[in-house]
């Protein structure tokens, strides 16, 4: 007996085959698999997760399922808790106010085609009635953040109503869910132990894996930043310091004037700071990131306003170009394709009068850097490299220097 619920007749042995074959099938899941607790239940329609990690399980289910679809069904399920589907979940609804349960079950299925369309194959069937992307005309390899926008419930859904993977797929509670204070719940911590055990193990031996779970494990406990955020804010507070600039202006008079009878006192502006950004256009740097510098440029640009007076654009390789001020982002000339030295880059980005508050610079980071710390506040946008030694041919054991300490460092992407 469960909540109420009285069950009879599940058939442990197969449901634990199961899993044992699954594990040996995704043995980089086999953390995850057996810390999952599985509880009897007829209210499931077949098997659901929730986010303590009790796996409900309708035993009329179990018995009609062949084993080997039952150990993909585990990994399936699984495999929504390690994405953390329902936390993903519970903020797509504050953010976007889908609360409804059609809107769970939509985000239910987007979740789905994120796990599906790499989980089956290689020793695991795929489990009959198992959404995928292909069949709702959805691209593959997408999140389901990105999954989601891109259909409606409706009658290329219609096949997949019936569909519930539970509370741990979307965030809605179920009536069968044993909640927080149920048995046999994980904590929080034991959760992010499992996880990090998973992640660990794909990427001890990343040829086990998929492409997808790959990714996952890289993101996991290593999130992409905010670039974009994490420049404005540095922009934001180049803005309120003593460097961001003053000006007096008349167009909106002092809130003291009104102590001095005929005096119109000027009011002090802030404007916005003045910022050059650095683009490393050496022979390292592909044409895709280039491409993502001039992005980022524009970006730049509307951070501070609009105002497109205020950027400048330095291209450098082993020298700097000609300070370029930014009119059109389309029409930068990103000249370059030799070594790398951005210390001419931050040379010639001072040398501007008036100087900039604020120096970016884009690059994937195999530079030699400035021994100083500038006379304003640099952030440095790195493009991601994998193996830096490998851009090297020269000097196969060439490891670039990090950026200085006194650089705001982000990852671009």
């Amino acid at each position: 007996m469960r909540g109420g619920e009285v069950v009879h007749g599940l058939d442990e042995e197969k449901l634990f085959s199961a899993r044992l074959f699954a594990t040996r099938m995704r043995p980089y899941l086999a953390a995850a698999l057996f810390a999952l607790h599985p509880v009897p239940s007829r209210l499931v329609p077949t098997m659901g997760v929730d986010r303590y990690w009790r796996c409900y399980v309708n035993p009329a289910f179990v018995d009609a399922t062949p084993l080997e679809e039952l150990a993909a069904v585990w990994v399936h399920e699984v495999s929504h808790l390690l994405r953390d589907h329902h936390g993903r979940g519970d903020r797509l609804a504050a953010r976007d106010g889908l609360d409804g349960p059609g809107e769970r079950l939509r985000m239910n299925i987007a979740a789905d085609c994120e796990i599906n369309d790499d989980a089956f194959g290689e020793g695991l069937p795929t489990p009959a009635g198992a959404v995928q992307p292909q069949r709702l005309q959805l691209p593959t390899g997408q999140l389901m953040e990105e999954y989601l926008p891109q259909f409606r419930l409706g009658p290329r859904t219609q096949e997949h109503a019936w569909l519930d993977c539970g509370s741990g797929a979307d965030g809605l509670a179920r009536p069968w869910d044993l909640g927080p204070d149920g048995a046999h719940g994980l904590s929080k911590e034991e959760r992010d132990a499992v996880r990090f055990r998973v992640a660990e193990g794909i990427r001890g031996a990343p040829g086990s894996a998929s492409q997808g779970w790959q990714r996952w494990a890289d993101e996991a406990f290593h999130p992409p930043q905010p670039w974009r955020q994490l420049l404005g804010a540095a922009l934001r507070t180049a803005a309120a310091s003593g460097g961001g600039g003053d000006d007096y202006v008349y167009g909106r008079p002092a809130r003291r004037s009104a102590a001095l009878p005929r005096v119109v006192l000027p009011s002090l502006r802030r404007r916005p700071p003045r910022v050059c950004v650095v683009v490393d256009t050496s022979g390292s740097v592909s044409d895709g990131e280039l491409g993502s510098a001039i992005l980022e440029v524009a970006a730049i640009a509307r951070a501070v306003g609009g105002r497109r007076d205020l950027v400048t654009v330095v291209p450098c390789d082993a020298a700097a170009h000609l300070a370029v001020p930014l009119c059109q982002g389309e029409g930068i000339a990103l000249l370059g394709g030799g070594g790398t030295d951005l210390r001419a880059g931050f040379a010639r980005a001072l040398r501007q009068s008036p100087r900039p508050d604020v120096v970016v610079v884009l690059t994937d980071g195999q530079t030699p850097w400035p021994d100083r710390q500038p006379p304003c506040r640099t952030v440095v946008g790195l493009f991601p490299r994998t193996h830096l030694s490998s851009y090297d041919e020269s000097d196969p054991d060439y490891e670039p220097d990090r950026p200085p300490e006194w650089a705001k460092v982000v990852t671009i992407g």
